[in-house]
């Protein structure tokens, strides 16, 4: 089954009863049992809830993958994931990772007697490097949040299939459609499913995918025992973004790389950071591993913190708003909004600047958003 039907028919088959095409929105709470101890499919929907199964079948077959666990959030994920380890464990991680994740890993998990080491995974010297005996976790974003770095996954499974470790991807700013991690050699493939998958900006959840039964038995274990499970609501709403997923990318993509090239060419920007542009240093890599590449872009204004923020104003469609991946067009400021959390000096190594403007393209027409990012630049 190819990605688009998959994703309109996995999980979704008509109701047997009323012949509903769409399934329906199952709200209870509890299910009847036909003994005690003895429920059919259900029996609390903390456990399992029949619009959350159908959203999590439907992800699986689009990950490529044997299983899905949805949560409450990306964070969500993140969180029940790291209770897979013990203290005393070792993660070695991306360095430009996502704010969030950042700021738990450094300000929260670390409380628990769980060692960090961050790391540059351009170079793979480094990432073998920092594998210690206690590794049991490399966390891995491709590309990254927001330099846009590509990570080789397949490079980095490798490396791990040599060691005792698990390999995590997210794959937020890719989605399943652009790219499988699955398929690269990851042991889970992890999406926040308030960007790309549901894709109008009005759902916070997050989903994880993988192969492996018996790593799949441990994480329904915690899903359910942690118990951050998102509503059923939410599930319906991201069931129905997803069955758009595969068109509103390529619409994402087309506008992208062409707001990449203007960008560019632009007397007011400095470097513009797309891995469908040849300029990328990665963009071997990404064609290597991706079907495309993304909405995302990040560059970098040739003004200082005034000029950012006099084209910020300025912008029009463009809302300026954190997040990524809804139909409509943002764009943020990084050092001041998605990544504050982040020390200082950790942003200064990464490169995160105060003219560093990440921008996420939404589906509208192009003429538009080029129009109006000319007229803004024309206000740094």
């Amino acid at each position: 089954m190819k990605f688009e039907t998959a994703a309109i028919h996995v999980g979704q088959d008509p109701d047997p009863v009323t012949g509903a095409v769409i399934p329906a929105l199952s709200l209870s709470t509890t299910f009847a049992q036909s003994s005690p101890g003895k429920p059919t499919s259900f029996d609390y929907s903390r456990s399992n809830n029949p619009t959350r199964q159908a959203f999590e079948r439907c992800v699986a077959a689009c990950e490529g993958g044997k299983e899905s666990a949805a949560f409450s959030s990306g964070l969500a994920a993140t969180v029940t994931l790291l209770h897979l380890l013990k203290a005393g464990d070792h993660i070695v991680c991306i360095d430009d990772v996502y704010g969030g994740t950042q700021r738990y890993f450094r300000r929260v998990a670390n409380n628990f007697q769980l060692e960090f080491s961050f790391v540059d995974f351009e170079d793979l010297q480094k990432v073998k490097a920092a594998i210690r005996s206690n590794t049991k976790l490399i966390w891995v974003e491709s590309p990254t949040n927001p330099t846009m770095k590509i990570v080789d996954i397949r490079q980095v499974a490798a490396i791990v299939s040599k060691h005792d470790v698990m390999l995590v991807v997210d794959n937020t700013f890719m989605s399943p459609y652009f790219q499988r991690p699955l398929e690269l050699g990851a042991h889970i493939s992890l999406n926040s499913v308030s960007k790309y998958i549901n894709g109008h900006s009005d759902v916070i959840m997050g989903v994880v995918t993988w192969n492996d039964e018996s790593l799949g038995q441990r994480i329904r274990f915690l899903q359910n025992s942690l118990g951050g499970v998102p509503s059923p609501f939410d599930c319906y709403l991201a069931n129905r973004g997803l069955k758009t997923l595969a068109i509103r990318m390529r619409k994402h993509e087309s506008n992208a790389l062409k707001i990449a090239t203007f960008l560019e060419k632009h007397p007011k920007v400095r470097k513009v950071l797309y891995p469908g542009l040849t300029s990328h240093p990665q963009h071997e890599i990404a064609k290597a591993q991706q079907h495309g590449f993304g909405g995302m872009i990040t560059f970098f204004i040739d003004s200082d913190l005034a000029g950012a923020e006099r084209f910020l104003k300025k912008c029009k469609y463009f809302t300026l708003a954190e997040s990524l991946g809804g139909v409509e067009s943002l764009i943020e400021h990084p050092a001041l909004m998605t990544h504050a959390s982040v020390p200082a000096e950790v942003r200064q190594q990464l490169g995160i600047d105060d003219t560093l403007i990440r921008i996420s393209v939404g589906i509208e027409d192009l003429d538009d958003l080029l129009e109006d990012l000319n007229n803004a630049l024309h206000a740094v």
